[in-house]
């Protein structure tokens, strides 16, 4: 079974950037550019993985964040959340959220591609 991650970010580049790095690693990634039917989009992907954007159309990435660590089902999903901006205060709200990890652009592919490596790991020793 092939691992998947939904990718909730509306930068063309970064879409590309990561979309290519995963997909060259086994990954099957998703992509959602839209922050006001985002938590929909992860109930109907199901994914093992989401990578969100803190800005996005529509919606911050906390309230999406917010609103999966409320649900059951995405209580324990990891989630690692992307920011351009990597105040001290983004990453104490994403923290506070339940954030999986948060990552500040630009980053490296090691980092991107360790970090999601990482991050289904341990999701896949806890079920």
């Amino acid at each position: 079974m092939s691992k998947s991650v939904l990718l909730v970010e509306d930068e063309p580049n970064i879409i590309e950037a990561i979309s290519f790095l995963l997909e060259r690693d086994g990954w099957t990634v998703r992509i959602h550019a839209e922050g006001t039917d985002a938590v929909e989009a992860v109930a109907r992907v199901s994914p093992d993985v989401v990578i969100l954007d803190v800005m996005l159309p529509g919606r911050s990435g906390f309230d999406i964040l917010r609103d999966l660590r409320n649900q059951s089902g995405t209580r324990d999903l990891p989630i690692l959340m992307l920011t351009a901006r990597g105040q001290t205060k983004d990453r104490e709200l994403a923290e506070s959220y339940g954030v999986s990890h948060f990552m500040t652009k630009p980053f490296s592919n090691e980092e991107m591609l360790g970090k999601v490596r990482e991050l289904y790991a341990a999701s896949a020793v806890k079920s």
